[in-house]
């Protein structure tokens, strides 16, 4: 059998298209398993952030650095372990480079604020806040912005964040509780007392507003419990906490009942309950 010229030519045409087709698809499969392995690497580092261990999230990302020094997002996620696993100090090492970069976001610089918080560092912290624009208005910015105003003394700064960031989420309970407690500290504590109500209105398993709304009205000698949801542990302890701020302020009859309560309350208190009374025994007669 013979082919002509014009048959070779397009049977050649045929096979080269074959050819082409048969590229293609492989590179489109190159392509499809590249993007899978992106998408691959995207979840884990979700989950690493997410619900990993921190700890075992800041091995994943430390070695992923290792293998890959140009990828600020894996320094990130470093940063990000290092501060879900309380290691501030390492975490603000990796976001000083993350700045120094040149590459770092505003989200960024409110966690390296965040972490420098958590060591103390507040002008630092200050620094990285006013570096980020005024536009961003988030509940994590006026947050952060009231703690450190709180911590630098402008107290009428931090009375205006705390109210906006209260303002800004729908479980203010934390926010409203640190800022009762700035309020503690300044001996404002009928204020207080009414913003670690709101707290517990809104989180009624929070214990640390529920101690300091004792504190408060013991400060204010008020010594009766406030009604409020409590377990019979969290009773005793706040009984021990209303009477020591008794003891303070040397109302030391009242103190002896109330420690006395918190032993019938529950037995966890008992031994420091017993220590008290023995001390305040000699100014009380039984």
């Amino acid at each position: 059998m013979r082919f002509s010229v014009t048959s070779v030519a397009v049977l050649a045409a045929i096979l080269a298209m074959s050819g082409c087709a048969s590229i293609a698809e492989r590179n489109k499969e190159a392509q499809k398993k590249t993007v899978i392995g992106v998408v691959d690497e995207s979840d884990l580092n979700d989950i690493m952030l997410t619900v990993a261990d921190p700890n075992e999230a800041v091995n994943y990302f430390k070695e992923a650095s290792l293998k890959d020094p140009k990828r600020i997002d894996l320094k990130r996620g470093l940063a990000q372990s290092l501060a879900r696993a309380k290691r501030s100090e390492e975490a603000n090492a990796v976001y000083e480079t993350i700045v120094a970069s040149g590459e770092a976001t505003d989200q960024d610089r409110m966690d390296y604020a965040e972490s420098l918080i958590r060591t103390s560092n507040w002008d630092e912290a200050a620094k990285q806040l006013n570096k980020v624009p005024p536009t961003v208005e988030t509940f994590q910015r006026y947050r952060l912005e009231a703690i450190v105003a709180d911590a630098q003394k402008k107290l009428d700064k931090a009375d205006s964040f705390y109210g906006i960031a209260a303002g800004m989420t729908t479980q203010p309970a934390n926010v409203l509780n640190n800022w009762g407690y700035s309020k503690l500290t300044r001996k404002r504590y009928s204020e207080a007392e009414k913003l670690f109500l709101r707290a517990i209105t809104y989180d009624p398993s929070l214990f640390t507003a529920k101690n300091n709304l004792v504190l408060a009205r013991g400060s204010q000698r008020k010594y009766a419990l406030p009604v409020i949801p409590m377990t019979e542990v969290e009773k005793a302890e706040l009984l021990y906490t209303l009477a020591l701020t008794a003891i303070k302020q040397d109302d030391t009859d009242i103190a002896r009942g109330l420690l006395e309560t918190a032993i019938d309350t529950h037995p966890r208190y008992g031994k420091g309950a017993d220590r008290f009374l023995a001390a305040l025994q000699p100014n009380v007669e039984r």
